[in-house]
């Protein structure tokens, strides 16, 4: 009933474990009728401000949510994105991502 009402169709999620791709390909496994453009999710978010704001971030996300920031800067951070990604937060990172 949605697709054929005047109205966008959005699926917004705040995982931030894996990438739109592998989301798009669980939700279709599932039986979802869903097209990429359509899944929103907080790195969708994260992306949009990176790419507003023109900085480079250090990504303190899961390796499976990298493909979500592809194509962005992260030479000389002046940023720091973090993510549910527990392999990550260790001394070495957590300093680089205090300086």
């Amino acid at each position: 009933r949605l697709r054929s009402a005047p109205v966008t169709v959005r699926f917004v999620t705040n995982t931030t474990k894996e990438s739109k791709r592998d989301l798009l390909e669980r939700l279709t496994g599932l039986g979802f009728d869903i097209a990429e453009h359509e899944i929103f999710t907080s790195l969708t978010a994260a992306r949009n401000l990176l790419e507003q704001q023109q900085v480079r971030p250090l990504l303190l996300v899961d390796d499976r949510a990298l493909p979500d920031f592809t194509g962005i800067g992260t030479d000389d951070p002046n940023a720091v994105v973090v993510g549910l990604a527990p392999e990550h937060f260790h001394y070495e990172m957590m300093n680089r991502a205090f300086r």
